[in-house]
């Protein structure tokens, strides 16, 4: 038998003994969340998602409140590479729009002119916003010169570009979830560590309440809240109340998944051993108990906030939730659940497409967190 050659090894997470590479449990974690093919999807759609949220203003070709009265309901406007004669352009254009009425139906509609034809154009020079809600700039990603017109996903009733307004309203729907969640995660792992740790009258009252909150239906009670927001606050205080009321709605379950786990801990042998030694509560608590639900509670959070940016979409389609002039996913929708716009505008549906494809991706995520969490199970 050789002997083992022991080397210097840099300062590095990993740790090779006897030729056999030593991961720490979140290395072990990564690799396993990396194998779920759906969830690192998941995770890059998210990503994807969250940096569009983060540069709204400099990708979409129009202001959020700019309308175009000469293109009311004009239905999606897409680039060509090929145009009417059958020639290939390697830059991509659009025709121009004519609007027209239909004999038939007298309804306004909107014929390509094949004579006008406007190349799309990168970092143009467009309306003024402000980068990241602070930098005032006017570069846009890309856009056509006068009088040309870009509409890749259409204009709503008023003849707003709907690709602008999908846009600036992920910045709402996607941040309304992070922050209920970050205030039910709060909550729930505050009072679910405390009941399960000390118990006793405490932990009864707490129950009980959570049992009475958990008892509403969702939707009546979502109502009920969201009636208490005052009509004359502005479109920010409403954006933070709906955020107040839906992280109240949904910390208890929580809480009890979180009460349950301190429950099992508090008997653990270091646990026995900390209380012994007299380490103070607040020392148990958060040195031991609550970094050892930490794994739990994130993935929670991952699978909480679909049921958040649902519970904004929900309450901005019954018309409680984020008001005109800010948007939303689900205000879009309000304004698309007439029964004509399925036979006459089903374009305005497109932001339908975007919250689901959004709530499946954490979804996935989720999942594959709740499976890399626990690296030592077998598959």
């Amino acid at each position: 038998m050789s002997a083992a050659v022991e080397t210097v090894l840099p300062a590095t997470p990993e740790v090779e003994r006897e030729g056999v590479a030593i991961l720490s449990v979140r290395q072990i974690m990564w690799l396993r969340f990396k194998r779920n093919r759906l969830a690192m999807f998941g995770a890059s759609f998210l990503i994807i998602m969250y940096l569009v949220a983060l540069f709204a203003g400099f990708l979409a070709p129009y202001g959020v409140r700019t309308t175009f009265d000469a293109y009311v309901s004009a239905p999606p406007h897409g680039l060509r590479f090929v145009d009417a004669e059958g020639r290939f352009h390697l830059r991509p254009f659009v025709y121009g729009l004519e609007s027209a009425v239909d004999p038939q139906t007298f309804r306004r509609t909107y014929v390509p002119n094949t004579d006008e034809r406007y190349p799309l154009r990168f970092f143009v020079t467009g309306e003024p916003y402000r980068l990241f809600g602070l930098i005032p700039a006017t570069v846009h990603l890309f856009g056509v010169e006068a009088p040309g017109q870009l509409f890749l996903l259409g204009t709503d009733r008023q003849g707003r570009d709907l690709f602008t307004r999908i846009l600036y309203g992920s910045q709402v729907s996607l941040t309304v979830g992070l922050i209920g969640v970050f205030l039910s995660l709060v909550i729930g792992t505050v009072l679910g560590v405390a009941t399960g740790y000390f118990g006793g009258v405490f932990d009864n009252v707490v129950q009980r309440f959570i049992e009475v909150l958990l008892a509403f239906p969702q939707i009546p009670l979502w109502l009920a809240l969201a009636a208490l927001v005052p009509p004359t606050w502005s479109s920010v205080q409403v954006f933070f109340g709906i955020s107040v009321v839906l992280s109240l709605v949904n910390w208890g379950s929580l809480a009890r998944q979180v009460r349950g786990m301190v429950y099992a801990l508090r008997e653990e042998d270091y646990i026995v051993a900390a209380r012994y030694t007299n380490c103070s509560d607040w020392r148990i608590i958060t040195q031991h108990l609550a970094p050892n639900t930490l794994s739990h509670v994130l993935v929670i959070a991952t699978l909480a906030i679909p049921s958040m940016i649902l519970g904004e979409t929900a309450l901005s389609f019954l018309g409680l939730g984020i008001r005109p002039p800010m948007t939303s996913w689900g205000l879009l929708l309000n304004e698309a659940q007439h029964v004509r716009v399925l036979l006459q505008q089903p374009w305005l549906l497109t932001p339908a497409f975007f919250v689901i494809a959004t709530i499946i991706s954490f979804n996935f995520l989720g999942d594959g967190l709740r499976d890399a969490a626990d690296p030592f199970a077998d598959r």
